[in-house]
């Protein structure tokens, strides 16, 4: 009996040997088989990835382009005057801003601009009869209407800066707070057009093929006449003013029919 079991037990024992050896073996034949299909998957997942996950920038500048015929800005605008000839404060206006560009060729075109700014300007010191005091903080306006010629300057896609001289005539609007009283008294020109002209120009940047952001700044020449009591004399007056605003471009109608001579950059 004792011979008959330990046989038993080494039958068993071989046979649990036998088992794991043929478990083992397949195993390894299953991820030998395995291997090659996932290396060939390989290849397909980086294609998708390649098809999938590679990000194309769009440029917006790409069509940019300097051979528009027309062009129109609008911008808020800001001007400091002086409402009489010898105030010694001056007034700061705010306004709108509005120009138009015709192109004649690639550097030069014919521009108008129309501006308008109103605000409050301090006075000479005076003393209403009867009205209960001195007169302070009198709104003024003007009204520029101005046109000459523009040159572009230096520019690519991105921006471009622009030069203009441009001679008008100008309405100022000085005696609308006055309460009746002669604007000598307060030191103010009197209702008026006279020559004006306006000196600066455009510094551009270009948003999109037809968008552009723009700041203009110009020094402001104005030639009002003063009526005193006993005398009457002209006065030149230099200020500075700038509007900030957007340009459109019409690109229709071309400077030119040749379209390589219009690649932006200068």
């Amino acid at each position: 009996m004792h011979l008959q079991a330990r046989f038993s037990f080494l039958w068993t024992a071989a046979l649990a040997l036998g088992v794991c050896a043929t478990v083992s073996a397949r195993a390894q034949s299953s991820s030998s088989q395995n291997q090659p299909a996932q290396a060939s998957a390989s290849p397909s997942q980086g294609a998708q990835a390649t098809s999938y996950g590679v990000y194309v920038p769009l440029d917006p500048l790409e069509n940019v382009r300097y051979d528009n015929r027309w062009d129109l800005s609008v911008g808020m605008a800001y001007d400091h005057m002086k409402a009489g000839p010898s105030l010694l404060q001056g007034a700061n206006l705010g306004g709108l801003d509005v120009d138009g560009s015709y192109w004649l060729s690639r550097h030069w075109a014919l521009e108008a601009s129309g501006r308008g700014y109103a605000g409050t300007s301090g006075t000479a010191p005076n003393h209403l009869a009867g009205q209960g005091g001195d007169l302070r903080g009198a709104m003024v306006e003007q009204y520029f209407f101005v046109g000459g010629p523009e040159w572009l300057g230096p520019h690519n896609k991105h921006g471009a800066i622009l030069a203009h001289v441009l001679l008008g005539g100008v309405y100022g609007d000085f005696q609308k707070d006055l309460l009746g009283n002669p604007p000598y008294d307060f030191d103010f020109y009197s209702n008026q057009f006279s020559p004006a002209a306006i000196a600066g120009g455009h510094f551009d940047l270009n948003r999109s093929e037809h968008w552009v952001f723009r700041i203009t700044p110009d020094a402001v020449v104005t030639h009002y006449t003063f009526n005193g009591v006993n005398s009457s004399y002209q006065q030149y007056d230099v200020n500075f003013a700038i509007s900030v605003g957007m340009e459109y471009k019409f690109t229709r109608r071309k400077r030119s029919t040749k379209k390589a001579n219009w690649v932006s950059g200068w």
